[in-house]
């Protein structure tokens, strides 16, 4: 497989992502590096339809504010919003997110939820992979989970079956109570042991 040609087929938000953006390049820089699938501008040459699909990306992300400072200025949430108008720049096939409410607070949290629900129900989106281990963080208009433990598969299928307090419980190792509010869901523990280890993890998909 042509790993070019693979590249621009796939948008990519994660941690091990951000880390090798570099920090003092500007916004709009490295959202529109992602159409050669590089990180870092160097001898490449955009035209104005590049520019102007980065700018209408950070303005959709609620971002545009930030095309001209530097990466490393952002906050956590803002290199967040970030890195999904990057991710979405080749008009990719397949994105996946890799826990993309990791360390945000609980405004930051549900304003990318909120986003990534309106992404998610958007029909000419692509098809959407969120990795999370917080059922709080499932946008809407997501329609398959996976859970697993220990790198092995508990259940799958549609959220509203599979998303079930027996299945959670078994992911995570310790009895839990899931709670459905419209379309989002939270869950609890029924009683906390004195040491519960858990590797328990989310799989969402959107089709």
């Amino acid at each position: 497989m042509d790993v070019f040609e693979l590249r621009p087929r796939i948008g990519l938000s994660s941690a091990a992502m951000a880390e090798r953006l570099p920090a003092d390049e500007l916004v709009k820089d490295v959202v529109v590096t992602a159409s050669y699938g590089i990180v870092g501008r160097w001898r490449e040459k955009y035209d104005a339809l590049d520019h102007q699909r980065a700018a209408d990306l950070l303005d959709a992300l609620g971002a545009a504010h930030l095309r001209d400072r530097r990466f490393g200025t952002l906050s956590e949430g803002e290199r967040k919003r970030v890195q999904i108008a990057r991710a979405l720049m080749t008009d990719p096939e397949l994105m996946l997110l890799d826990e993309p409410a990791a360390g945000l607070d609980l405004g930051g949290r549900e304003d990318l939820v909120a986003r990534l629900g309106a992404l998610a129900a958007d029909i000419e989106a692509p098809a959407l992979i969120l990795v999370t281990h917080h059922v709080e963080e499932i946008p809407p208009s997501f329609t398959d989970v996976l859970l697993m433990r220990q790198g092995r598969v508990v259940a799958a299928g549609p959220v509203e079956i599979v998303l079930t307090a027996e299945n959670l419980s078994h992911t995570f190792g310790l009895p839990l109570i899931v709670q459905r509010h419209g379309d989002r869901w939270s869950a609890r523990a029924e009683q906390v042991p004195f040491a519960a280890g858990s590797s328990g993890e989310v799989l969402l998909h959107q089709q």
